[in-house]
């Protein structure tokens, strides 16, 4: 069994690109969706990194709680709202982004340079996911009356965000990977 794996780290590691691709390809898909637009408005709000691309009408950035769908509501008004400030776009946009950096990350099986760029920027992509810990109050439990509220108590959008850890260090894994095959053809 211990043959087997250490025979196999190269093949896991292209396992590992498929999957990072796989999550890459449906969370950038899915961007397309209103639900999915909508659900992304806490974090862009409150990131130093993007809450510049919203808002353009609207002065107060903290009006997005009064616009909140649940996801698979539909409500009019919060719609034209955000339609008004910019959200599906950006969400439209940053879905492309996303699905680009996957599309370079499965890139690499074949081409160890595109690897290596899929690789830094799902690591980049991941440290602005995981800023949303810092900034973005919704990724803790609120004070609701009982005794578990904020830090440590992660939210279900904490909960989310948190995993992004392990995108950060398969995203090193890939770069170092590739930096190592680019090295080997040199």
């Amino acid at each position: 069994m211990i043959e087997f794996l250490a025979r196999s780290q190269k093949n896991f590691i292209h396992f590992l690109r498929i999957s990072i691709f796989i999550v890459m390809a449906w969370i950038g898909g899915l961007k397309a969706f209103p639900y999915e637009a909508e659900g992304i408005i806490p974090f862009v709000a409150n990131s130093p990194f993007m809450s510049f691309f919203l808002y353009k009408k609207v002065s107060d950035t903290d009006n997005y709680k009064l616009h909140k769908n649940k996801e698979g509501e539909f409500v009019p008004t919060n719609i034209k709202w955000h339609q008004a400030n910019g959200t599906y776009i950006f969400s439209y946009a940053l879905g492309t982004v996303i699905l680009a950096i996957g599309a370079l990350v499965l890139l690499g099986i074949f081409y160890p340079k595109i690897g290596l760029t899929g690789g830094l920027l799902t690591t980049g992509m991941s440290i602005v996911t995981l800023s949303f810990l810092i900034t973005t109050p919704e990724v803790w439990v609120p004070n609701l009356g009982g005794p578990d509220y904020g830090f440590p108590y992660l939210s279900g959008a904490g909960r989310l965000v948190l995993k992004d850890i392990i995108m950060l260090g398969a995203g090193l894994v890939i770069a170092a990977d590739s930096a190592q095959r680019i090295l080997k053809k040199s």
